[in-house]
């Protein structure tokens, strides 16, 4: 907590915070580390796999066995989110899990489920893109910028 929070608390509440801070499980950053990058590795590897698959026994390209093997690291993160295993492996690694293929898939899906009481349209559609919403817009909008800037070095170049 910043010391600027800390000023407006009570002397009780300071004492509280400080308490709780005492208390608190202390983490092993190593370890974590260890764990997200062992999590994160599986992923990718069962992805490198996939590809491949598509190349040795689909005859795919390396190029054109990209838009499959995505297609194929969806359907399965989207499967283990339902069957709540992807869950389970997010508490044991933590950002391990966040590969943004996976993650993001996971993400959606999870909003899916959550939300899917309240009837396809308002629940799933409009909760599941209140979360994917923000991130689809930055990754347009990074697109855009990106773009301009490189038009602008290559006019630049052509001077």
């Amino acid at each position: 907590m910043s010391n600027k929070m800390k000023k407006k608390l009570t002397p009780t509440q300071q004492q509280y915070q400080a308490f709780a801070k005492e208390r608190e499980p202390k983490r092993s950053v190593l370890y974590n580390c260890s764990k997200a990058f062992i999590a994160g590795g599986a992923i990718c590897t069962i992805g490198q796999g996939v590809q491949w698959i598509f190349t040795t026994y689909f005859d795919f390209t390396e190029v054109t066995a990209s838009n499959p093997t995505v297609a194929v690291m969806i359907i399965i993160s989207v499967l283990l989110t339902g069957f709540g295993v992807y869950d389970h492996m997010a508490q044991w690694a933590g950002a391990g899990t966040i590969i943004p293929v996976t993650g993001f898939a996971n993400t959606m899906a999870s909003a899916a489920i959550e939300h899917r009481s309240e009837g396809y349209v308002l629940g799933v559609g409009g909760n599941m893109f209140k979360i994917s919403g923000p991130v689809i817009t930055f990754g347009v909008f990074s697109a855009f910028v990106v773009a301009i800037i490189k038009i602008i070095i290559q006019g630049l170049g052509g001077i």
